[in-house]
């Protein structure tokens, strides 16, 4: 445990009595290390603080008391504030410090000392901007693989990355199969083709059109495929905190995808995630055991390149969506700005979107789900069957509704949609709340919208 020492002191006071006031206070504190000792500007020239900063191998800070005054300390003192231009100088200095006030002041005839324990301290910021580069700079990489085998160490290292991942009760559910055989690919990739035309055919024609440019896998084209599986029973009946939600151990393993995929990225090698199967279906092709689930299919190599932005970006296929929309305080819905009028204020200046028209039929269900373009929300309270052309979005309340529909329409604009038709199918106040957030989303994002 880091520890941090807050020390307001008298002229000329004796180190005797400041070591002795600080042993007192660090004995309360349990063991630790002293990485810093902090007091107010003007007293660090002190000799005995000196000295005691050498003996403890401490830094020594020093901090102005204007700072100091904007603590909130346990124990302030009005005559302190006269003396120092602050009502608080051992315990304000431990939490300007950044600490977490364990001992409270003490006092001696001379000095006060009050103590806290640091945060556990994370890497250096060159270490770090590393960390976050290969975040940012990860990719789904489909194209661009080169003709260059895969070192079996390099691979390791890579698996072994994968293998650190967290995991629910230390379950570490995964597996990994490395997939070299090119007859074993072949049919994999197969089975990627049927249905990537299957969903081709799902499409409107004009998103149709800019799919039929966009490479969906590299099976064939890396030298490495690797399947990642889960066995959810793993450990047996008693895993640590998997009872009450047992997806947790598909989540593990697919934590140990993304430990995988920025050990490559890190290791200058493209990884390209595979969904277009069932995965019954390559399970088949695999020969899995019949306990064990698929989770991932990864396609590894070498490539030319590492793209500044993500295909789908660059095609045009999708956007990101902004941190500012994800982020709520507290309570859902509540964000830094109210959605909708971020959304009014937005579309005062949004430029116009070109893209595909979608039809969102509000209060319907599966059964409008006719043409390939429709798009049902559905407001009741039952769940419906799964079906990705159904939102469930059964709103509490009326402005519920509307932020609902606003969310919505921003997320279809993320997803190349520039036409919105608004078809209301339902006449209770949510359906026709959730028809205005629509709306106003729209305009938003420079969407044409109409009413039908």
């Amino acid at each position: 445990m880091n520890l941090v020492v807050g020390i307001g002191l008298r002229a000329n006071t004796s180190y005797r009595e400041l070591r002795d006031l600080v042993d007192s206070a660090l004995l309360e504190a349990g063991a630790g290390n002293v990485q810093l000792v902090v007091t107010v500007t003007n007293r660090e020239a002190e000799p005995a603080l000196q000295r005691l900063a050498d003996d403890l191998n401490a830094e020594l800070r020093a901090l102005p008391p204007s700072e100091l005054a904007e603590q909130a300390a346990p124990n302030p003192s009005s005559q302190v504030e006269d003396l120092t231009g602050t009502p608080s100088v051992a315990e304000a200095a431990v939490l300007a410090a950044g600490a977490e006030l364990v001992v409270q002041k003490r006092r001696s005839a001379s000095a006060t000392a009050a103590v806290g324990r640091l945060p556990a301290p994370g890497y250096e910021p060159a270490d770090r901007e590393v960390v976050h580069r290969v975040i940012a700079e990860r990719r789904d990489v489909r194209r661009g693989f080169l003709d260059v085998p895969i070192d079996d160490m390099l691979l390791t290292r890579v698996l072994e990355a994968a293998h650190r991942a967290p995991s629910v009760g230390l379950s570490q559910p995964w597996d990994f199969l490395v997939i070299r055989d090119l007859a074993t690919r072949r049919k994999v990739h197969d089975l990627a083709t049927a249905q990537r035309d299957a969903f081709a055919a799902s499409l409107p024609d004009d998103r149709r059109s800019k799919f039929d440019g966009l490479k969906i896998e590299a099976i064939l084209d890396t030298p490495v495929n690797l399947a990642v599986t889960c066995d959810p029973g793993r450990g047996g009946r008693h895993v640590l905190g998997r009872h009450a939600d047992p997806r947790t151990t598909w989540f593990s393993a697919a934590i140990a995808i993304q430990n995988l995929w920025l050990a490559a990225r890190a290791e200058g090698l493209g990884v390209g995630w595979v969904s277009f199967f069932e995965p019954a279906e390559v399970a088949d092709v695999l020969d899995l055991p019949a306990h064990i689930e698929l989770v991932g299919y990864l396609c590894i190599g070498y490539v030319d390149e590492f793209a500044a932005a993500p295909e789908l970006v660059r095609s045009g296929w999708a956007k990101r969506r902004p941190l500012a929309w994800a982020i709520h305080h507290e309570e859902w819905g509540r964000r830094d700005a109210s959605i909708v009028d971020d959304a009014l204020q937005a579309g005062q200046n949004a430029v116009p979107a070109a893209g595909q028209q979608v039809r969102v039929i509000v209060g319907g269900d599966a059964n409008d789900l006719k043409q390939a373009n429709a798009l049902v929300v559905d407001l009741r309270d039952d769940r419906p069957r799964a079906d990705f052309g159904v939102l469930w979005r059964p709103a509490r309340t009326p402005v519920e509704a509307v932020e609902f529909g606003v969310e919505i329409a921003r997320d279809l604009a993320l997803q190349g949609v520039g036409q919105l038709v608004v078809q209301v199918a339902d006449s209770s106040e949510h359906a026709e709340s959730l028809a205005r957030g629509l709306n106003v989303g729209a305009s938003a994002c420079g969407l044409t919208h109409s009413t039908a």
